[in-house]
């Protein structure tokens, strides 16, 4: 979007402020026909192009097609699809469509994935940030330029936006506490990169949980480890050395199954010799022997709270400018792989 002139450009480029561009190229009386004519002709010069779609469904009752673009890390994950649904079904009954993209968490795709939707008129995007995001000017050309902009899972802490989450923090904890109850002592945690905020969050939950229960926080037992794959490679190494393990924390529902084939290869019994707990609760939960201990996420809830909030910013109901956090609750459930 750099090559597209925003109302802030505008507004630093003569010196006046973004309501007054605003009122100039709606055509506004409340500023003198001089000074109206004056930022149009800079306007024109500079190939300026507003959001057509958003201004009209904030002022028109004339509703234009009405389009969310969605940005997705991956499809793949189960998550990521029950949000997807959430959104898609919060979206239907106000009379919008999404249009979905993913990012195959990769920044540049991201950047040109906002760039298209920007280009494509779409009244506003809903996106979780792609693993290896860590500039984020492309979500704040967005936003200057007057596209509603919420985050969902992933979210851009450098970037003053709506947002919905789930609360991680609590999440992991409680996943930790049940396994300290139930008689774990020295728990593996398998986690994410640190640059995003859910990992920090759920490190934190389960190192809190440790030090409220007693236990020592051991930096010999935690791992990134974010996929099956890496989780069936490294689940050996654990059982080496001094640091035995007697249960496993993970990011995901996936790297905890990856874990569960990986200890019963072994010969090691779930949960009587080691216990497992995920974070998702996933279909694949449900079919792995025993069934998964996990963390509910609800992703149609934190779809459906992503559209909401959208939807209002775009209609008026929320004041334009105006940043919502949302978080959606988790549970534990308790099944097959811990005691």
């Amino acid at each position: 979007m750099k090559e597209n002139l925003t109302m802030k450009d505008i507004a630093h480029a003569l010196g006046i402020s973004v309501a007054t561009v605003s009122r100039a190229l709606n055509n506004s009386t409340r500023i003198s026909a001089a000074q109206r004519q004056r930022i149009q002709q800079y306007a024109r010069e500079h190939n300026f192009t507003p959001n057509v779609l958003a201004e009209s469904l904030r002022h028109s009752r004339v509703k234009p097609v009405k389009i969310i673009g969605v940005i997705v890390p991956e499809l793949v994950h189960y998550y990521f699809s029950t949000i997807l649904k959430g959104i898609e079904e919060e979206a239907e009954q106000h009379g919008y469509r999404i249009m979905v993209a993913q990012s195959g968490e990769q920044y540049e795709r991201e950047v040109r994935l906002c760039q298209s939707f920007y280009e494509n008129k779409v009244c506003g995007i809903i996106v979780s940030q792609a693993k290896d995001t860590q500039h984020y000017e492309h979500f704040q050309r967005l936003i200057d330029a007057g596209v509603p902009l919420v985050f969902y899972d992933r979210i851009c802490t450098g970037v003053n936006a709506s947002r919905v989450v789930v609360d991680d923090y609590m999440g992991a904890y409680n996943a930790v506490t049940h396994l300290i109850q139930t008689g774990c002592r020295r728990i593996v945690y398998y986690g994410s990169q640190m640059n995003l905020e859910i990992s920090k969050n759920r490190f934190n939950g389960y190192k809190d949980a440790l030090l409220k229960h007693g236990l020592p926080f051991d930096i010999n037992l935690t791992r990134y480890c974010d996929n099956r794959q890496d989780a069936e490679l490294i689940t050996p190494d654990m059982f080496d050395g001094d640091y035995y393990p007697d249960a496993f924390f993970a990011v995901n529902d996936d790297t905890a199954i990856g874990i569960l084939y990986t200890v019963k290869r072994m010969g090691l019994r779930v949960p009587e010799d080691i216990s497992i707990c995920g974070f998702t609760n996933g279909e694949r939960a449900v079919s792995c022997d025993p069934m998964l201990t996990t963390v509910e996420q609800r992703g149609i809830r934190v779809g459906e709270e992503a559209a909401n909030i959208l939807i209002g910013l775009v209609e008026g109901a929320l004041p334009a400018g105006h940043v919502e956090k949302r978080i959606v609750r988790t549970r534990l459930i308790i099944r097959g792989t811990t005691r």
